[in-house]
C-alpha cells in the first residue's frame, strides 16, 4: 500500500514534454518581393529539410522560386532558382529568370540579391530601351513562418 502511494506521487511530478513542431511554411512582404513587384509577397513551403519551392504576387507582377536551405530550416539563408514577371497586360514591361541570394535574419529581415536572363519585353517598356544581357534581381522586406 505504501508502494502504491509513493510511486502515485512520484509518477504525478513530471513534467510534460512540450515537442517544438518546426514551422515549415514562411510568408514574405516587402519592396520588390513577389516576382519584382513593386510591393508584394512571396509564400514559401518546404518541401524536404532543405529544398522549398515559392509562389508570389503583388503590384503589379508575380514570380516563383526553387529553393535550397543552407541549414534544415525556413529561417536558413537559401539559393533560389527565380522566375520574375513584371507587369501584366498593357504594364508587362519585362520578365526574367535567373539564380539569386536570399539572406534571412535570425528573427524577421530578409534581403536578396542576383542577376537574371531577360526573356521577354513587353509594351510598358519604353521602345529606346535597350535591353541589356543581364539584370539585377533584389528585393528587401520582412518574413514570418508558420505551420
Amino acid at each position: 500500500m505504501i508502494l502504491i502511494c509513493i510511486s502515485t506521487n512520484l509518477l504525478s511530478q513530471t513534467l510534460p514534454i512540450k515537442e517544438e513542431v518546426e514551422k515549415r511554411k514562411s510568408i514574405t512582404i516587402g519592396i520588390l518581393q513577389g516576382g519584382g513587384s513593386l510591393v508584394g509577397f512571396d509564400l514559401e513551403f518546404l518541401l524536404t529539410d532543405r529544398f522549398g519551392f515559392q509562389v508570389g504576387a503583388g503590384f503589379v507582377g508575380y514570380g516563383a522560386g526553387l529553393n535550397y536551405h543552407f541549414k534544415p530550416s525556413i529561417r536558413s539563408s537559401f539559393i533560389s532558382l527565380q522566375y520574375w514577371n513584371q507587369g501584366i497586360g498593357e504594364s508587362f514591361a519585362q520578365n526574367a529568370v535567373g539564380p539569386t541570394f536570399v539572406f534571412r535574419g535570425k528573427k524577421w529581415f530578409t534581403a536578396q540579391f542576383g542577376f537574371g536572363v531577360p526573356l521577354e519585353r513587353g509594351p510598358a517598356l519604353p521602345d529606346d530601351f535597350i535591353q541589356p544581357p543581364f539584370m539585377f534581381l533584389y528585393s528587401i522586406g520582412v518574413y514570418m513562418p508558420f505551420y
